[in-house]
């Protein structure tokens, strides 16, 4: 039988990231362990690796330019990114590897799937989290105190599911400590604008994960397993405007806190962040089926174009 035939465990494929280049590329004997890192899947990367450069660049902006020491965190950062969501994601499929077993979407996925043991992954998992590490070293000595304390949320995610509503919350702890890091690799401090850009990429997780979570609403439902998704049920549109709002008008008070002194053409540019990305969410309420899981996983994706937005209106801004 040929493979596009077969079921995706019987294939050794994911069964929603299909013909990807980890399907077509990649050694035979490094996909398993590339399907773990989400390599297949870039978005995630994006999410994670996008507060940590809003909070560079609008850093540079409140001490008023772009130094060699921001350009570098900002490669760190992109690396980091891709190595921590890889370390990360390889942690949430050790612990969920039983849940995933029974949600369609998940049960070929390469532990559930029997691709690679539990053994294998762990040891992939810390592989991958040395490597970031030692690029965290390099960084001012608060950023890498940040970097150490992002390790708590992210091993403490997999398990929320199981005792509250809101596991989309911390996951948005968990992925917007960048926002926090950046603005001290560049500072060397922690300041009001870092804090309320963290907040507001909390609201902007909480909005596009509880998209992401209405795919598996049904299987979550059947096994036990909470979301905001589950938990906001049909009433999702409306009370996702709220966390919409949110992440707006705290991305605006980090902006606004950022530059009190900014000449007036660098302030509007660098405010039409905000502007921008509150567009780009209102786009997708507009368009939200969340009965259809295409749907939701196309919106989810688009996230990146709306994260991406506020990283071009904060570099056009260095340049007034």
């Amino acid at each position: 039988m040929p493979a596009q035939n077969q079921a995706p465990e019987a294939a050794g494929t994911v069964a929603d990231s299909v013909g990807n280049w980890v399907d077509r590329l990649a050694p035979a004997a490094t996909r398993p362990y590339l399907r773990l890192s989400r390599a297949d899947r870039p978005a995630g990367t994006w999410l994670l690796l996008l507060p940590c450069w809003w909070s560079v660049l609008l850093a540079s902006l409140h001490v008023g330019s772009f130094s060699w020491t921001a350009a570098w965190a900002m490669i760190v950062c992109a690396i980091g990114a891709f190595l921590m969501r890889a370390a990360g994601c390889t942690w949430n499929d050790i612990t969920d590897r039983k849940y995933d077993a029974q949600v369609a979407r998940t049960r070929s996925r390469p532990l559930p799937s029997g691709q690679v043991t539990v053994k294998q992954a762990a040891i992939w998992m810390v592989v991958q989290a040395l490597v970031a590490f030692g690029l965290l070293l390099t960084l001012h000595p608060t950023a890498i105190m940040l970097g150490v304390l992002s390790l708590a949320p992210v091993c403490v995610y997999p398990f929320a599911k199981r005792f509250t509503w809101w596991p989309q919350v911390f996951l948005g702890i968990a992925f917007n400590w960048g926002a926090l890091l950046g603005w001290a690799a560049v500072t060397e401090s922690i300041g009001l604008p870092a804090i309320l850009l963290y907040l507001s990429g909390m609201a902007w997780t909480i909005f596009y994960d509880t998209i992401y979570a209405h795919q598996d609403a049904d299987d979550d439902a059947l096994i036990g397993v909470k979301s905001t998704a589950r938990l906001f049920g049909e009433n999702s549109p409306r009370i996702l405007r709220i966390f919409m709002v949110l992440t707006v008008l705290l991305m605006g008070a980090s902006i606004v806190t950022a530059l009190p002194e900014a000449n007036v053409l660098r302030f509007v540019i660098a405010f039409g962040a905000a502007w921008a990305m509150a567009w780009h969410l209102v786009w997708q309420l507009l368009r939200l089926d969340i009965n259809d899981p295409a749907n939701c996983l196309h919106l989810f994706r688009a996230n990146r174009d709306a994260g991406l937005l506020p990283v071009l209106f904060f570099a056009g801004a260095l340049f007034v």
